[in-house]
C-alpha cells in the first residue's frame, strides 16, 4: 500500500481552500492530468441559450417521484421555456450508475441532470463525465453558502464544485414506542449497542415483535450503515487509504453483529428493505435512511420514535456517517442543455423546495434558510435528522472512493450475516480484494 495520506492532505495537494479543509467529506485522491481536470477547468456560458427540452434521470430516493414531478411542474410554470423530461433510470442509485456508464460508452442519449449517489460522483469526476459547476453557479447566482456546509462540500474537490446535494441523509435508529413501552424499556434510542443488547431480550420476551432488531439487506447499504458499528468499535473499512477491515477491533465488531443473528437471536436480516419490515411491526427497531421516515410514518400503526445512532465499546460519539445523492451534469452534452440543467438543478435547491423535498421524504433539508416549521410541525422526527448532522463523520476512503467496494463490502456482510460465515476469513478476504482494486484502479492517479 501506499503511504497513508488523508483526505485534507489530497485536497490541499489539488489546491482547495482552507473552508473546503475543514468540512469536505468527500475529498479524494489526487488526479492530476485527468480529463477530469484538462477539458473541464473553465466552462463559458456566455451568450448561451438554455436548451427548450432536457431529460432528469432519477430513481426517485425516498419514494420521491411524485414531489419530484410536483418541483418539475413548478420549475415549468417559472420557466416556461424549458421542459424537463422525468425519467425513472432505475429502482436504486446502482441502476442510474449502471445506464449512465451505458450511455457514457454510446456516447449517446445522456441526461442533462443525473442523480449521483455519494459512491459513485468521484468515479465521474475522474473520467471526466461530470462538469464543475462554479461558472454555472456564478452565473446563475447560486448561493452556496446557504447550503449546509457538511452537504455541499461533499461534492468538493480540487477547489471545485463537482454535483448539488439533494437527498441527503444520514442513518436513523428508528424504534417501536409501543414495543419499548411494553418491554419497560425507555422512550428513547440506546446510547450505545452494548445498553441495547440488554433490551433487546426484554423486547423478545414482551413478543411484540419477531426480531428485536433489523439489519438492511446485505447487497444494499451494508457498507455504509456498517461503518457504524465499525466506528463504535474504534476502527473502520479503512484508515485513509491503508484498509483496516480486518483489524482486531472490525472483526470483533462483525462477529458481534452475528452474534445477534445466530448466537443471542434476537437481529434478523431483510430480505429486501428494513425500512418496511419495521413498519410492518415484524422488527421493534432497525437503522434505516432518513429518505424512509415519511414513508415509515405513513404505513405504521404504531408510535414510531427516532433518535442518534449506537455507539461502541470504544467510541459512542461521531459514529453516524452522511450519505445519499447529490445531482450532477454530464461533460458530454451540449451547452445549452448543461446551462438548462443547471437552471431546473438551482431551482430544485431554492429553499422553499428543499424543505418541500424534505417533507415528502424525510431527507434533510439542503438549504439552511429553508423555512421548516410548517414541516416540523407535522413531522418533528425530522428535526432530530438535522440535529444528528453536527456530529457525523467522514465516511471511510475505502467505501466511497474505491470504485465497487460497496459492493464487495455488502458481498462480504452478506456471507457473516446470512450464511455464518467465518468473520476473520471474510474480512482478511475483503482486504484483499480492496486493496487490489486500490493498486489498480486509485493508486496510480495519486500524487507521489
Amino acid at each position: 500500500m501506499a503511504p497513508t495520506l488523508d483526505r485534507r492532505k489530497f485536497l490541499a495537494l489539488t489546491g482547495a481552500g482552507a473552508g473546503v479543509l475543514a468540512l469536505a467529506a468527500c475529498g479524494g485522491p489526487d488526479t492530476s492530468g485527468s480529463s477530469a481536470t484538462n477539458q473541464n477547468a473553465e466552462l463559458d456560458f456566455t451568450n448561451v441559450k438554455p436548451a427548450a427540452s432536457i431529460d432528469f434521470w432519477t430513481n426517485h430516493p425516498g419514494q420521491s417521484q411524485s414531489v419530484e414531478q410536483q418541483l418539475i411542474e413548478k420549475f415549468q410554470q417559472a420557466n416556461p421555456g424549458i421542459k424537463v423530461n422525468l425519467v425513472t433510470a432505475g429502482a436504486s442509485y446502482e441502476d442510474i450508475a449502471q445506464k449512465f456508464q451505458t450511455a457514457q460508452a454510446a456516447k449517446s442519449g445522456l441526461p442533462a441532470v443525473v442523480v449521483l449517489s455519494d459512491v459513485w460522483w468521484f468515479r465521474y469526476y475522474i473520467n471526466g463525465n461530470i462538469i464543475p459547476m462554479d461558472s454555472l453557479a456564478k452565473q446563475l447566482g447560486v448561493q452556496l453558502s446557504d447550503y449546509r456546509d457538511s452537504l455541499v462540500k461533499d461534492y468538493q474537490y480540487g477547489g471545485k464544485q463537482w454535483a448539488m446535494p439533494y437527498a441527503r441523509s444520514t442513518p436513523l435508529f428508528y424504534y417501536n414506542k409501543d414495543h419499548f413501552k411494553a418491554a419497560g424499556l425507555p422512550d428513547r434510542a440506546p446510547k450505545t449497542w452494548d445498553e441495547f443488547a440488554e433490551w433487546a431480550p426484554k423486547l423478545k420476551s414482551a413478543g411484540s415483535a419477531q426480531y428485536a432488531f433489523m439489519y438492511g439487506p446485505m447487497a444494499g447499504y451494508a457498507g455504509w450503515t456498517m461503518q457504524n458499528n465499525l466506528w463504535g468499535w474504534g476502527t473502520g473499512w479503512s484508515k485513509g487509504w491503508d484498509i483496516t477491515c480486518d483489524s482486531d477491533d472490525a472483526v470483533a465488531a462483525m462477529q458481534w453483529a452475528q452474534d445477534t443473528v445466530y448466537k443471542d437471536k434476537w437481529a434478523g436480516v431483510s430480505s429486501k428493505d428494513q425500512s418496511v419490515d419495521f413498519a410492518a411491526g415484524i422488527a421493534s427497531t432497525t437503522l434505516a435512511s432518513t429518505g424512509s421516515l415519511v414513508g415509515v410514518l405513513k404505513s405504521a400503526k404504531f408510535n414510531v420514535g427516532v433518535g442518534f445512532l449506537p455507539g461502541g465499546p470504544k467510541a459512542s460519539t461521531n459514529v453516524c456517517p452522511t450519505g445519499g445523492a447529490g445531482l450532477g451534469i454530464p461533460s458530454g452534452i451540449s451547452k445549452e442543455q448543461q446551462l438548462a440543467a443547471a437552471t431546473f438543478i438551482k431551482f430544485v435547491g431554492e429553499p422553499e423546495n428543499a424543505a418541500l423535498f424534505s417533507a415528502a421524504t424525510g431527507y434533510m433539508p439542503v438549504r439552511k434558510s429553508a423555512d421548516m416549521t410548517t414541516v416540523l410541525a407535522k413531522t418533528p422526527q425530522i428535526q432530530t435528522a438535522i440535529d444528528q448532522l453536527a456530529v457525523t463523520r467522514v465516511q471511510d476512503n475505502a467505501r466511497v472512493f474505491l470504485p465497487g467496494a460497496d459492493q464487495e463490502m455488502g458481498k462480504s456482510a452478506a456471507r457473516i450475516l446470512t450464511q455464518q460465515g467465518d468473520v476473520k476469513a471474510e474480512m482478511s478476504a475483503l482486504k484483499k480484494t480492496l486493496e487490489g482494486i486500490y493498486e489498480k484502479d486509485v493508486k496510480p492517479k495519486l500524487t507521489a
